[in-house]
């Protein structure tokens, strides 16, 4: 059977247990190796000795070598075979040797000659004056020597500066893969996924998505089948932009692109582009696209484009040069410039399209542009049959329940969820993970972490029970408010000490009754508070900071205040440094008047709501006491149904699953029956044309 490619290629990368070494450890090494050099060839110069001693070998007859090393201004002695065998010698060495005897020299000379004529002086004269016969007189050998530290100490700092070039190089490019040399600054980074490593996401991987997966797998299909589409005389769009909040699944419906389309994929985020270094960025763009024409038809996919992709000339001081927009210009003239190839489709994904540049956003570079907002009701649905299938689920978890208790969730907040959920249930040790472990997950998500050790007084404790409760009871009798779903007196996050949860219905125009209803209810944590106790906490500051934001929206962005008329100061486009109002100084006195009048006016509102309702503020703050956690049923049970007969989304929702199951059930009766009334006559028309 023939060896998989593929697998070839997985196994010569190196893995986790593969690691490549580290250069700081690398240098480490090397200079802990010329210092060993250095400190063996230390050992080898010999032991140091006086002039006296020397002397004293020399009348012994013990020296077989002397040799002046002219560099060094020094003497190296080195004995006789023999005598080394001599206790005296024998014992020293041996003490002063690692290894042993050594071929020399053993000893050298401690006094500093000033130059190789006066040793050789110094020499003469005591062979003369000592009367050392010529077979014993050791001629004079004169040498130069380098060793470690010498070579260091002329080249070692040059060594040093090219090494710490070299490293400092390789983190700043990368350490890797073909841009991370030095010399290939300018190649691109992208990965590439083809036959050998195909990415196995596919778009049953991806729900909630289905209009945007629709323009997506219209991409797809041109690849696949291009015929289909040329033969009426259209052209595949040259790019598509993928623009939506975080967490919407837009990286995750590129990834099933790549895994359904079956053509050279190359993946890169924006800020793969930017680099430090001037031109960078312009030759890489060009270098991706070179590698993408060798490869077309292919798809190129860019994360983050706003990194390079941002207005030009916003920001930019005076005659300075911009590398963001050197490689936005280059990409723009790759994307539709006068050579363009048409093989080359580019995807790219951004949260924040206001500050793209608008020739990046015009027709013929990207043609589309892909809104991927956060899922509906039904949307959720199906992100949580996605992500549940691999949990081990029990028999009363309803992925519809879930959607419904997710208002606002996007795809990676329902993902952490399952997540959550699933470690929830392992940590109790349970089999299978229920309602019970969504619900606290929701909790986590939404609240944060719970602060089971957190010490709260109970004044405290009493002052939230009625916070909460003050929510919970002007909700319930308000209108337009949102119903709730869960109110909860355990501490929560970094400073919750407890939260109502509620479930918004699904809808995309407010009215002003709906935001003053919404701001009631807000309010009605502090309106509580001054009830019960005659007095406030600073527990309703999250409340009065978003209560504030509504009521300037009211009268700056929506136009619905009758002092202000309609009006709108709001600007989409203006820059995030914008210190200039559109307005007069006597306007924005009137703005805040108005502000104020609305707060005031839906916080006295609240006031009266509460005080009419007093007992059932009562017993629903007793019973948060008492059990911490209340639901809907149990508000239901305590303080009776809400006066109102709208239904929420999932009320909606719900119903009409069962009215069309009901529709289902009784065409399939329908069905049975004109299928039995069929047999029945059949059978009687048999029966009347047998002979009797």
């Amino acid at each position: 059977m023939p060896d998989n490619p593929r697998k070839k290629n997985i196994l010569s990368k190196p893995g986790p247990g593969g690691k490549k070494p580290n250069q700081v450890w690398i240098f480490i090494s090397l200079i802990i190796l010329f210092f060993a050099i250095s400190f063996f060839t230390n050992q080898g110069s010999g032991i140091p000795i006086t002039s006296v001693r020397f002397e004293d070998m020399l009348k012994s007859n013990d020296v077989g070598k002397v040799v002046y090393v002219t560099n060094q201004n020094s003497v190296e002695v080195t004995l006789k075979p023999e005598a080394l065998q001599n206790a005296k010698y024998k014992t020293e060495l041996e003490n002063n040797s690692l290894f042993g005897f050594n071929a020399g020299p053993h000893y050298r000379i401690e006094k500093k000659f000033f130059s190789s004529e006066d040793f050789r002086d110094y020499y003469d004269r005591f062979l003369e004056g000592n009367n050392i016969p010529k077979q014993q007189q050791v001629p004079v050998e004169f040498d130069t020597r380098t060793t470690i530290i010498d070579f260091l100490s002329t080249w070692g700092f040059l060594i040093l500066i090219i090494l710490l070039f070299w490293l400092m190089m390789r983190r700043m490019t990368g350490n890797a893969g073909p841009g991370g040399q030095i010399f290939n600054i300018g190649k691109s980074r992208a990965a590439l996924f083809d036959a050998e490593n195909k990415v196995k996401i596919t778009f049953d991987n991806v729900a909630g998505l289905d209009e945007a997966k629709e323009e997506v797998k219209e991409i797809v299909d041109f690849l696949k089948n291009p015929s289909k589409f040329t033969k009426l005389g259209g052209k595949i769009p040259k790019g598509a932009l993928l623009v939506g909040p975080p967490g919407t699944g837009k990286t995750l419906l590129a990834k099933a692109v790549a895994g359904e389309a079956g053509v050279p994929f190359f993946s890169l985020s924006g800020s793969d582009f930017v680099e430090m270094f001037v031109g960078v960025g312009a030759a890489r763009v060009r270098d991706l696209f070179k590698q993408a024409k060798e490869k077309a038809p292919c798809i190129v996919f860019i994360d983050e484009i706003d990194a390079i992709g941002r207005s030009r000339g916003k920001g930019q001081m005076p005659g300075s040069n911009d590398e963001r927009e050197n490689t936005l210009n280059s990409l723009l003239v790759e994307m539709d410039g006068f050579a363009t190839d048409s093989g080359v489709i580019i995807l790219a994904a951004t949260n924040r399209p206001d500050v793209l540049d608008n020739a990046l956003l015009r027709p013929g570079r990207f043609d589309r542009q892909i809104s991927i907002d956060k899922p509906d009701i039904v949307g959720r649905e199906h992100i949580f049959k996605v992500h549940l299938k691999p949990i081990k689920l029990d028999k009363n978890v309803e992925p519809k329940k879930l959607s419904a208790q997710t208002p606002g969730f996007a795809g990676a907040e329902i993902a952490n969820v399952c997540n959550e959920a699933a470690l929830i249930a392992a940590r109790k040790n349970k089999k299978a993970v229920d309602m019970k472990d969504f619900e606290d997950a929701i909790d986590r998500v939404i609240g944060g972490l719970e602060k089971k050790n957190k010490i709260i007084s109970p004044e405290e404790k009493k002052i939230v029970a009625y916070h909460e409760a003050g929510h919970a009871v002007a909700g319930w009798f308000l209108e337009h408010a949102d119903p709730l779903v869960k109110v909860s007196i355990v501490p929560r996050g970094v400073a919750a000490l407890g939260y109502a949860q509620y479930l918004p219905k699904e809808q995309f125009l407010y009215q002003t009754e709906q935001l003053i209803d919404e701001m009631c209810m807000t309010l009605g944590g502090r309106a509580a508070e001054e009830i019960v106790f005659g007095k406030i906490s600073t527990g309703a500051l999250s409340d009065l900071e978003r209560v504030t934001k509504v009521a300037y929206s009211i009268v700056t962005v929506y136009g619905m205040n009758e002092r202000i008329g309609n009006i709108s100061y709001y600007d989409s486009k203006q820059s995030e440094y914008n210190f200039n109002k559109p307005y007069s100084e006597d306007t924005a006195k009137a703005i805040d008047e108005e502000v104020k009048k609305i707060i005031e006016s839906a916080y006295e509102r609240t006031k009266q709501l509460l005080t009419d309702k007093r007992e059932q503020l009562e017993i629903l703050a007793q019973e948060l006491l008492e059990k911490e956690i209340i639901f809907q049923y149990d508000l239901e049970g305590l303080i009776g149904k809400r006066p109102f007969e709208n239904q929420t989304t999932y009320e909606a929702f719900a119903n009409s699953n069962g009215q069309d199951k009901e529709e289902e059930t009784v065409e399939v009766e329908a069905e049975e029956v004109a299928s039995e009334v069929s047999a029945e006559e059949t059978t009687a028309a048999e029966s009347s044309e047998k002979p009797e």
